[in-house]
């Protein structure tokens, strides 16, 4: 019983207006529970919700397992999110986007991550390149660029680490010297998401001297002679988007590629972070309300010593700090994502404490619910170990957890 239910994860995970519902008794109101995600916000918000948690239901969740476990990146999908407007969710409406604000972006990427944490993860990168080339790009490269990326007809990636710069990024080799109308770029980018696949690729390399200044940004399309890249990563999780080196080699690219100006793309590629961490932290959540979900049910259904497993009151408790990891965390992540959308002053250390704090604690829900299913929750027939191996590398990328308490403490002795 518990097997042959245990990968339909049917519409009550995703659907916040009546799933999470407390059943009526009696005739007696239903009460909304305490983790609804849909809590706090407007009627339109509720409505980006509600179909992204529905795309999520029918397009991700059947087919997660399969993605994970025969490495599939499951372009079809993600290009039926695109036409609901997931493929430029905050870039301008002018070139495609949705125009829609980073509160908004953060609700439709939670929802989405309850169907595939993995998928979403990499439309959120998707996505960040895509606000970034709409961002600081010219209205030339704007109009070029961003409408096939906002319909996902073609993907984007961000190279930034290498190899021998990780935490340290404005200490990044790639090189990019100019010759004539072209730059010519050496060097290799490592942990690059949609890397083979993506057709363009959104670069940070040293067009001058050492440190932060010497930083450019350039796009790189796929097919340009000289780029090349590494075999396919075998990984822990994120199964469902390839991971490769992407390597420079005499690599020659229209300095009409380059956006912004020159020395401006460690700028550039900072101020995308700030979004990112915002996002990853967002997939975060998907994977950890799912997991509280699949526990509680789980708890509700496995006996032991003849009673519910929901019976035990130190499973009750444990489930209780979940739901309060979880909340806490949404509610720290929506309020930097309010402060990067106003351009406040304290928006980068909000987002760090928000990627620092939402990665960590919704990691420490998926594996706790991992513990609670037993044995069971150790069998890839089961989604909570999938939502553990792709929730974990969120606290390693777009800056490491160390990096974010670095940018936290660096805010405080700035006082």
């Amino acid at each position: 019983m518990l097997r042959s239910g245990c990968w339909r994860l049917r519409g009550w995970l995703y659907c916040p207006r009546g799933a999470l519902r407390v059943p009526a008794k009696s005739g007696r109101r239903g009460l909304v529970s305490c983790i609804d995600p849909s809590m706090g916000l407007n009627e339109e918000q509720k409505e980006f919700q509600k179909v992204a948690f529905n795309f999520a239901t029918r397009e991700m969740a059947p087919h997660m397992a399969e993605w994970d476990q025969k490495e599939l990146f499951p372009v079809d999908a993600m290009r039926k999110a695109a036409q609901l407007g997931f493929g430029g969710v905050y870039v301008r409406t002018d070139v495609g986007g949705s125009g829609l604000s980073r509160l908004d972006t953060s609700v439709i990427f939670e929802a989405l991550a309850t169907g595939c944490t993995s998928t979403t993860a990499y439309i959120s990168i998707h996505n960040m390149c895509v606000w970034m080339i709409d961002t600081f790009g010219s209205e030339e490269q704007r109009h070029r660029f961003c409408p096939p990326l906002c319909t996902m007809e073609k993907f984007a990636s961000y190279c930034l680490t290498e190899p021998g710069s990780g935490s340290d990024a404005a200490s990044l080799l790639t090189s990019a010297k100019r010759q004539g109308d072209h730059y010519i770029l050496n060097g290799s980018k490592a942990f690059i998401s949609g890397g083979g696949e993506s057709d363009i690729y959104v670069v940070m390399c040293r067009t001058g001297g050492p440190g932060p200044k010497g930083i450019s940004c350039i796009v790189v399309e796929k097919g340009t002679p000289g780029l090349s890249f590494g075999k396919k990563e075998k990984k822990m999780g994120w199964n469902s988007q390839p991971t490769r080196a992407v390597i420079f080699e005499d690599c020659a690219v229209p300095v009409a590629n380059r956006i912004g100006n020159e020395g401006q793309g460690f700028v550039i590629a900072m101020k995308g972070l700030n979004g990112g961490r915002i996002n990853v932290a967002s997939c975060s959540l998907g994977a950890a309300h799912a997991s509280v979900i699949l526990t509680r049910d789980h708890l509700n259904v496995r006996k032991q010593f003849g009673e519910p497993l929901a019976s035990n009151q130190y499973l009750q408790f444990k489930l209780a700090d979940m739901a309060t990891r979880l909340v806490a965390s949404r509610l720290i992540i929506r309020n930097a994502a309010v402060a990067l959308q106003e351009e406040r002053e304290d928006a980068v250390a909000l987002c760090s404490m928000a990627k620092l704090f939402a990665t960590d604690e919704c990691f420490a829900i998926c594996n706790q619910a991992l513990q609670m299913h037993g044995g069971y929750g150790y069998l890839k027939d089961y989604a909570v170990q999938q939502y553990v191996r792709d929730s974990r590398v969120h606290q390693i990328l777009e800056g490491s957890n160390e990096v974010m308490r670095m940018l936290i403490s660096r805010s405080l002795f700035q006082e």
